[in-house]
């Protein structure tokens, strides 16, 4: 079944799991969550299904996938984490896991990786924020930026939860890995960018797809599917879509010349990565918006000596028609892949 590209359903998308999102200047403390059950059933450890990757077939390129089942529905979307070891072979070396973020998901989606975060040296996460930033556990209270708006209430129309309150930050392995604002302002500037820019990028890439696919029919999807009796899921179904052209995106946004959005951060992080093996961490985790990975993944290869030995898949979005919390021991469906201080003012978490 072929993915019908338009416009509004890319844009969407882009902006639920792209582009900044702003955080509160102000948190509330909130209560502290037992920790999650270890029966809660989210990754393909737990519930592995017919055709997902095993620990020894790398899909290179690879940090998000649409999974359907063999009648061509979709069953989930799913964010990759790449094991990166040393290409000669050492066992000596540090090695490094490209965890791929989707910023609005499955709670248990969340649950899982602060579970597999606690395995690491250090996991180094991106924060558009100024140094000592720290994010209360719990997430912070929504801003008026238009965008975290938009973000914060289309986790309640699809029935997600949002990065910020799903991940813990204040754990003692988290290493801030991200420019100040000052600094991404600065970069922008200097390389003539705007975030107005970056959305016309998409938006023109957007109209483009839709010219090369005479008579789609997302946007009358999302239309039809806003008025659905389980409007979460037909809305998600939409959107997931979108992410089976994720190379086409990327591209949009960065141009020949890169970007800050995504090139000149993934620079800074790095720059923490290396300090990171300097100070003896063997065992990392680089925590950024699926859309970084590919350029992580070539920097690491030419810069690193480390080449992607391993993948495991995390379901993200649950596509299926019963939600996986009122049901989570049901039989799996056959699924097949397609392709220090509190901010004084507001910071963003990007891609």
């Amino acid at each position: 079944m072929r993915c019908q590209k338009a416009t509004l359903p890319v844009l969407i998308a882009f902006l639920i799991c792209y582009v900044p999102v702003s955080i509160a200047a102000t948190p509330e403390p909130p209560s502290r969550e037992s920790p999650p059950s270890s029966s809660d059933k989210t990754s393909h450890e737990t519930a592995k299904p017919a055709g997902d990757a095993s620990p020894d077939e790398p899909e290179e390129g690879r940090f998000l996938r649409l999974t359907r089942d063999d009648a061509g529905s979709p069953v989930a979307l799913e964010a990759a984490i790449v094991h990166c070891a040393p290409k000669d072979g050492g066992e000596t070396g540090p090695t490094v896991d490209l965890v791929s973020a989707v910023h609005v998901a499955e709670k248990r989606y969340y649950q899982e990786l602060n579970r597999v975060f606690a395995d690491y040296d250090a996991v180094l996460f991106e924060l558009v924020a100024p140094e000592g930033t720290q994010i209360p556990q719990g997430g912070v209270r929504p801003t008026g930026n238009p965008v975290s708006m938009l973000q914060n209430a289309m986790t309640d129309v699809l029935k997600l939860q949002f990065q910020l309150e799903g991940i813990d930050y204040t754990a003692d392995n988290f290493v801030h890995a991200d420019m100040s604002p000052d600094q991404f302002a600065d970069s922008m500037r200097r390389r003539g960018e705007s975030v107005f820019q970056v959305f016309l990028r998409m938006f023109g890439y957007a109209m483009a797809r839709q010219a090369q696919e005479p008579g789609g029919s997302g946007d009358f999807r999302l239309l039809l599917a806003l008025f659905d009796k389980d409007r979460a899921l037909a809305i998600k179904r939409v959107l997931a879509e979108q992410f089976e052209d994720l190379e086409g995106s990327l591209n949009a946004i960065e141009g020949p010349e890169g970007s800050t959005l995504i090139s000149e951060r993934n620079k800074v992080a790095l720059g923490v990565l290396r300090e990171q093996i300097a100070a003896g961490k063997r065992k990392l985790a680089v925590f950024y918006g699926a859309g970084h990975m590919s350029d992580f993944e070539q920097r690491l290869a030419d810069d690193f000596g480390l080449a992607p030995v391993s993948t495991r898949w995390l379901t993200a979005w649950d596509l299926t028609a019963e939600p996986t919390s009122a049901t989570p021991d049901r039989p799996q469906r056959s699924r097949k892949a397609n392709g220090n201080t509190t901010p004084a003012s507001p910071a963003d978490v990007a891609p």
